[in-house]
């Protein structure tokens, strides 16, 4: 089945069928709420095994493991697709990160809500670096920005005029402190896991973390306390759309 549902101020109908989940003995409800601990919160598979337990839920962390590996991107993308189209203008940084004891370069590129479009993990932050930053930014959002926010590194310039020169390029430190905050989760989250492991572990990971933790963070500070909860209904009910939870539901 094929639900819609009208979120308050995106201002359409958006629809997408849920992932399949054949061959699994456990009840979509308990797979969704296990990948949903992990990706939400600073939680590692054995907490979040010892979660399901309290709950009466007995369940291995590696088969905790194992959903977040097959769902989790699934989940992130059917949420990415239920966003509204990005803003125009959009603000790129790039962090040291540590994968096995090697320094790394995580790229993340979010627009002026916050929204994190796109993140790459990379071994360097040279021009053909940021190069290939900027096509999968372009591919992945399907749409061009009338300005990119950067810090002062050489290599944003060089590639902007290559991929984007029609785009208006602004390149100052103190005009970057909004991507800069949107790496503050995931420095949380490498922090509780002890830092990440390969590179395509932590690209996954990350692809999936970004897309999701951010759908349960909405701007508090800016809300009141009853406009918190009704947004967080509306998230939750979105949540439960991409999972296939509400199909269950519509069908009891």
């Amino acid at each position: 089945m094929i639900l819609e549902l009208v979120v308050p101020g995106r201002g359409s109908f958006v629809s997408s069928a849920s992932p399949s989940y054949q061959g699994h003995r456990y009840p979509v409800e308990i797979i969704a709420h296990a990948v949903w601990l992990y990706l939400r919160f600073p939680l590692s598979f054995r907490e979040v095994e010892e979660l399901m337990l309290e709950r009466g839920v007995i369940v291995s962390y590696e088969t905790v493991r194992r959903w977040c590996l097959k769902f989790g991107q699934a989940y992130a993308n059917a949420l990415r697709r239920r966003r509204p189209r990005p803003g125009d203008k959009w603000h790129l940084d790039e962090v040291f990160i540590k994968i096995n004891g090697e320094l790394k370069y995580l790229w993340r590129a979010v627009d002026a809500d916050g929204t994190v479009l796109d993140i790459l993990v990379q071994n360097r932050r040279d021009t053909a670096a940021t190069r290939r930053f900027f096509r999968t930014l372009l591919k992945k959002t399907c749409s061009v920005p009338r300005v990119v926010v950067t810090d002062k590194l050489r290599s944003y310039g060089a590639a902007h005029h290559e991929v984007m020169p029609s785009v208006e390029h602004r390149s100052h430190q103190g005009l970057n402190n909004r991507v800069e905050n949107s790496h503050q989760p995931t420095r949380q989250r490498e922090r509780a896991m002890k830092g990440f492991r390969p590179a395509d572990g932590a690209q996954r990971f990350l692809a999936a973390f970004s897309g999701i933790s951010p759908h349960f963070r909405p701007h508090r500070h800016r809300m009141t306390a009853p406009g918190y909860r009704a947004e967080m209904t509306v998230r939750f009910a979105i949540w439960e759309q991409i999972t296939g939870v509400a199909d269950l539901s519509a069908t009891a």
